[in-house]
């Protein structure tokens, strides 16, 4: 896509050459056709090493633009970025692609539905009711139970089980907002990537990344009615009990443990080895491994107990 096309579909002039984009993605991250964006003077030194050459952007950093850059200047530059995001949302399905590829002794029911440009490796199994969508992949030995429902582009590994009800590549909760209160969607154009080895119980739904991948790592286990925002990842062999909840970009290290009915806000840090009992609440990242921890507020389980015994003896 042009870049002028986004311009003209922005209602802004272009600065610089013409440029053909392929997608959109975060700063960080964004190559040099890949269309990206700033918000705020935090970023004033992520843009002078960037790799893209296209920016949507405010006019108090066009000063710290790399060399030759292209950009748009916006007066909203998170609104311009979700009208922009539309621009690189891919079709529902995908009807150009190929047949779907089925690997030996694979099982798929006739009442399962698989889209074109699908790949499932060998010794699959496919229940009746199970939606698999367009260049989804699905490696060995892995069982998609009844009803199990997996977005286009997502990846599932080898050895994994997936329970009913679920749905993997939904879009995650992201909007805008105007100045008047509309709220503008932001289209997520990542997927979610699951590795090998990973077990998702029944009506839990991981959200898909609004840019790249939502990432559940090797060997982590998934109890029922699980959400898992877009962009978080959860790190290896790690377990989460049943009505967790995770906020999105939140990142997770190996072998956390967090018990039935927590919660996480968005954009938090957690260290490896971390245990969190029933209903923590946590707000806040976690820099040191190992720790237990309880409540909301959340603290250290050990204080949790204290305080919990104190309060008791206030009767």
């Amino acid at each position: 896509m042009l870049f002028s096309k986004v311009a003209h579909h922005l209602d802004y002039d272009l600065v610089g050459d013409d440029l053909e984009l392929n997608s959109m993605n975060e700063l960080a991250l964004a190559l040099p056709f890949e269309l990206t964006f700033a918000v705020g003077k935090k970023y004033s030194t992520s843009l002078s090493s960037s790799n893209s050459n296209a920016f949507l952007i405010s006019s108090d950093l066009v000063e710290h633009l790399p060399k030759n850059a292209s950009y748009i200047i916006c007066d909203n530059v998170s609104l311009s970025m979700a009208q922009a995001t539309k621009l690189f949302a891919p079709k529902l399905i995908d009807f150009q692609s190929p047949h779907a590829e089925i690997g030996d002794e694979s099982y798929i029911d006739t009442m399962a539905r698989i889209e074109n440009g699908a790949k499932i490796g060998s010794n699959v199994t496919v229940m009746a009711g199970a939606y698999i969508g367009s260049n989804v992949t699905i490696k060995n030995n892995t069982i998609i139970y009844p009803n199990v429902t997996i977005y286009r582009d997502c990846v599932v590994g080898a050895n994994c089980i997936i329970h009913s009800g679920t749905i993997i590549g939904a879009d995650g909760f992201g909007f805008s907002h105007t100045a008047t209160g509309e709220h503008i969607k932001i289209y997520q154009n990542g997927n979610v990537v699951i590795e090998d080895d990973v077990e998702i119980g029944a009506n839990c739904a991981i959200d898909r990344a609004v840019f790249n991948s939502t990432l559940i790592k090797k060997g982590s286990k998934l109890d029922n009615f699980i959400h898992i925002a877009h962009n978080c990842e959860i790190g290896e062999h790690s377990i989460f009990v049943a009505q967790t909840g995770i906020g999105g970009s939140t990142k997770l290290g190996r072998n956390c443990v967090v018990s039935g009915q927590s919660a996480f806000s968005d954009h938090l840090d957690i260290a490896p080895f971390s245990t969190f009992t029933a209903r923590s609440g946590v707000t806040k990242s976690i820099k040191e491994s190992g720790g237990t921890y309880s409540g909301y507020p959340l603290m250290e389980h050990r204080e949790w107990r204290r305080l919990q015994g104190k309060i008791a003896k206030l009767n």
